[in-house]
């Protein structure tokens, strides 16, 4: 095929069968620190996709006082040899290559973790981000981590990988190139030979262990974009020297600093953020360097990464997220079934959860479950069911697109005239559109696997039991909650009125948010933007405490933006009328005293709850009185409930229809349930 993707790439003794690569990034998989049978299969799993290269291990620590910020390898550990022996070789028999990425993570990180020694930079420096004050390396802790990191990079080479990327962005070798972070008056400090004196000690070291044939890169900062940091004039000639020193094989470009949420969210652009913003760049930095060149920012269709290589900006194209999507993009593309592939809708779920404890994709529930969730859903080999869904929000439809692709007969009921339930809602914002990818994908697999989707039915009890079901999901969803205040709960408006239009806009709103979530920050934004004056009442110590690093910021520019005031430890227990004003109280729980607030719009976002009438009518008549076995779900079996051998179908409810969660949890119940029908 003459597709630019597709084409083999060569580095060193290495060929890549195709420009598509997973860049490094941390799930946070690993166990003890080794990246055994979850990390195993993650990867594998996109081998299996067709991809080229898969890096492992974003920020592998090399020494014990650079602790784990997010589940990070540990490669000080002599063991991590063996697992990485067999990740490389279950990645190598899929015909992909696997490299790792190698670091010092320097002040990013906190010293009150693992083994609680102190955090080290250049220089006293505090990172904002992560919070630590660290120390000022000495002269043996220079080179304590110098022969660290070569002591590292001979595990990996051990491990049977084919090479290791020193990460160079916002660690510990960056920190000393960087005059924001390195004040130091020694001789690595001061002058831009003397700053890039350790990482070239680091480098040669490493080369000294490896060799010349092992392949060595870096992923560095170019340009750290800040007045403080590393000028674009100063990381090109970085990346220039690095190149001409023969010491590197390739250069992964990263532009930006990531010392605060509000940076990274720029080097890691999520939703309604321009299409690879920073390509056009590593473009240049490629030209400077004529070195390998990859990079991954925002690159999330198959159309910007196929352009990035035919345009000669990239070597290799990086689809880190968009992989987490779905790991089989090139076999899709080789098959010819390009439009099939599961898109990254850019919420990034996958970072935000990281710091949670584990990377989960917002649409793809078997990402980081390899063991137990399907990528590919197989046709079942027992008879064909009769599968009635109620419900086409996300849930809905993946549990009608799974029980099709299983090869049954599905109904899919749906209350309004088109799907999506409360993506549509939140879609409301016009930066954050791009969700509805996760319906259209779905829909679109509906109608390739033949479900007949019943749109504008309010299915009732009669209209389930018409269809002589097998299998009954309800997945309804929930309505606004507004039942918690003690009263006024006819006074106020929904965050969902507000984003469907369903209600005008006051001039002077106030919101309140306690369930700390998208939902109240995309109505917030949405308001602001209106030009509404906004205040938003939380009865938390931080304004949504479930909206992640790369989230949030969206949001609080735009709340910057427009003066919004933000107000903590209030908690709504009533609104009342005053005269054409509302007046809302709030109790401190601190303070422990009332607090009263006017103004013209009091608008509530308190999650959900279920509308569930339809799964109690069908509950008695079902086989299973609704019941889901949790210790057969919880070991990938399959439900064999049968409490009411008279019954006529089995029945679940997912989602939202259960209790108030997100769209992540709504898919994943559908998998989980309906993959072994």
């Amino acid at each position: 095929m003459n597709d630019p993707l597709l084409q083999p790439f060569s580095l060193k003794h290495l060929t890549f069968r195709n420009r598509l690569m997973s860049t490094a990034h941390e799930p946070a998989y690993t166990e003890d620190g080794l990246p055994k049978d979850r990390y195993r299969l993650y990867h594998a799993e996109k081998a299996k996709g067709g991809i080229g290269l898969t890096m492992i291990g974003g920020s592998s620590v090399v020494a014990p006082d650079s602790p784990q910020a997010f589940g990070n390898i540990l490669l000080y550990k002599e063991e991590v040899v063996g697992w990485l022996r067999e990740l490389a070789d279950d990645v190598h028999e899929h015909g992909a290559a696997v490299m790792i990425q190698i670091t010092h993570l320097g002040r990013r990180t906190s010293w009150s973790k693992a083994d609680w020694l102190p955090v080290l930079a250049p220089s006293g420096v505090r990172e904002q981000a992560h919070r630590a004050f660290p120390k000022a390396m000495e002269d043996w802790d220079i080179r304590r981590v110098v022969a660290a990191y070569a002591d590292a990079a001979e595990r990996v080479k051990a491990g049977g990988l084919d090479g290791i990327e020193i990460e160079c962005y916002g660690h510990l070798i960056d920190q000393f190139w960087s005059p924001a972070t390195n004040l130091r008056d020694d001789d690595y400090g001061g002058v831009l030979d003397n700053r890039m004196r350790f990482g070239f000690e680091v480098l040669r070291a490493i080369r000294d262990r490896v060799g010349s044939d092992f392949v060595v890169g870096a992923r560095l900062v170019c340009d750290e974009d800040w007045d403080k940091g590393l000028s674009r004039d100063a990381g090109t000639l970085i990346a220039q020297r690095l190149a001409s020193s023969g010491l590197i094989d390739f250069v992964n470009v990263i532009r930006g600093h990531i010392d605060t949420d509000a940076a990274l969210s720029e080097v890691i652009p999520a939703m309604g953020s321009r299409s690879a913003p920073h390509l056009d760049f590593a473009g240049d930095i490629r030209t400077a360097t004529r070195l390998p060149t990859f990079h991954a920012a925002r690159i999330q269709d198959v159309a910007t990464a196929r352009h990035a290589i035919e345009s000669g900006k990239l070597d290799m194209v990086g689809m880190t997220r968009a992989h987490m999507a779905d790991p089989h993009i090139a076999r899709k593309i080789i098959e010819g079934r390009e439009a099939e592939i599961r898109p990254c809708v850019g919420m990034a779920y996958c970072i935000d959860s990281i710091y949670g404890g584990q990377a989960l994709c917002i649409h793809n529930a078997a990402t980081g479950r390899e063991a137990t969730m399907p990528h590919i859903v197989t046709p079942s080999t027992g008879p064909r069911r009769k599968v009635v869904v109620i419900g086409a929000g996300p849930g809905g439809l993946e549990a009608a697109r799974v029980a099709s692709a299983r090869g049954h007969e599905v109904v899919l009921f749906e209350a309004a005239d088109k799907a999506g339930g409360q993506v549509l809602v939140t879609a409301g914002l016009k930066r954050r559109r791009e969700i509805l990818g996760i319906v259209d994908w779905r829909l679109a697999q509906c109608e390739r696997h033949g479900v007949e989707l019943r749109f504008n039915t309010y299915a009732e009890a009669a209209d389930v039991l018409a269809e002589t079901p097998d299998v009954v999901v309800v997945a309804t969803g929930g309505i606004p909650n507004t039942g918690f205040l003690s009263a006024g709960e006819d006074l106020v408006t929904t965050s969902w009125d507000i984003l469907t239009g369903s209600a005008r806009l006051g001039s002077q709103i106030l919101l309140y948010d306690d369930n700390g979530a998208h939902p109240g920050m995309t109505a917030g934004e949405f308001m602001a933007r209106a030009g509404a004056s906004l205040e938003i009442v939380t009865p938390e110590r931080i304004v949504a405490p479930d909206v992640g690093g790369t989230s949030y910021p969206a949001y609080f520019r735009a709340f910057a933006d427009h003066d919004v005031t933000l107000t903590l430890n209030l908690r709504l227990d009533s609104v009342r009328r005053d005269g054409n004003r509302l007046v809302a109280t709030f109790i401190d729980d601190y303070g422990r005293r009332t607090v009263e607030k006017s103004a013209d719009q009091i608008v509530v976002e308190h999650g959900t709850v279920p509308l569930d009438e339809l799964y109690f009518a069908l509950k008695p008549l079902s086989r299973n009185l609704g019941e889901v076995d949790h210790t057969a779900l919880l070991s990938d079996r399959p439900q064999d409930v049968a409490t009411n051998p008279e019954g006529a179908f089995k029945l679940w409810r997912i989602g939202d229809a259960v209790a108030s969660r997100n769209i992540h949890a709504a898919v994943y119940d559908a998998l989980r349930l309906v993959k072994d029908i």
